[in-house]
């Protein structure tokens, strides 16, 4: 079964890495503690997780440029809640006790930065992105498949390409596929079919190189359709894969 590693499994796995983190020497060659000195640029905070920041994070220029600077992991200059609970346990971890007490000139160390891995920002904006409740959600159309088959058209790989630049570059990020079929034909292989596709894009992005762990696919078949099914451009609309890049913000793929 294609799934999420399970619940139990990442938390053993973050309090695993927290637990390393809480060394001082692990926790200075893990974390840029550049940033928010006196004189320096004040780092900013936007975005929907700014209220769930600690408030030795949230209001405090070393604490906002430690944020920034390890937590905006879609370099969108805004914070979401994943984010946001990413920085605080973090930060909870490393402080103990002393929240307020925080010795960040202790910290105050050089190190080199992380290389940054670039991604087809073009490409990505020509998904056309909407926000969505899971996250960023853009639509595969069913004209990349053979017909009534889950396989690709020739060339209609490269239609994932800007996907597997972004994904590649930000292998945290989880991803839904999820295959929709229209009303046309049985119930039974309608369901099969929207599978069958879901899995084709996964198995596309894994032979570009994607790690498949954050992957949950999925298929609906006709159960959610998002146009009429009483014509055919509504059926078209409905014969569709979506891949929606979970916790992230549409809008920061438009810019």
């Amino acid at each position: 079964m294609n799934n999420f590693k399970s619940a139990s499994g990442r938390a053993f796995a973050l309090a695993a890495a927290l637990t390393v983190l809480a060394t001082p020497a692990f926790a200075q060659d893990r974390f840029d503690w550049g940033g928010g000195r006196a004189g320096e640029r004040d780092d900013g905070l936007a975005g929907a997780g700014v209220s769930r920041l600690l408030p030795e994070l949230r209001r405090t220029p070393r604490g906002r440029a430690f944020v920034m600077r390890n937590f905006d992991r879609n370099d969108d200059g805004r914070v979401s809640p994943r984010e946001a609970n990413e920085a605080n346990r973090a930060f909870l971890r490393l402080a103990g006790g002393r929240r307020d007490r925080f010795d960040w000139e202790g910290r105050d160390i050089a190190r080199p930065v992380a290389e940054h891995r670039e991604w087809d920002r073009r490409g990505m904006r020509g998904y056309r992105m909407r926000q969505t409740e899971q996250g960023a959600t853009f639509d595969l159309a069913d004209v990349l498949f053979e017909t009534g088959s889950a396989r690709l058209r020739p060339g209609a790989a490269e239609r994932l390409r800007p996907l597997a630049s972004y994904l590649g570059a930000n292998p945290d990020v989880p991803v839904r596929i999820d295959g929709h079929t229209d009303s046309v034909g049985g119930d039974a292989a309608n369901q099969l079919l929207s599978e069958r596709r879901a899995g084709t894009v996964r198995a596309a992005l894994s032979t570009m190189g994607v790690d498949e762990g954050e992957f949950l696919v999925a298929g609906y078949g006709e159960t959610m359709p998002t146009a009429s099914n009483g014509d055919a451009a509504g059926r078209q609309l409905n014969r569709r894969v979506e891949v929606t890049l979970v916790s992230q913000q549409a809008r920061s793929f438009s810019e």
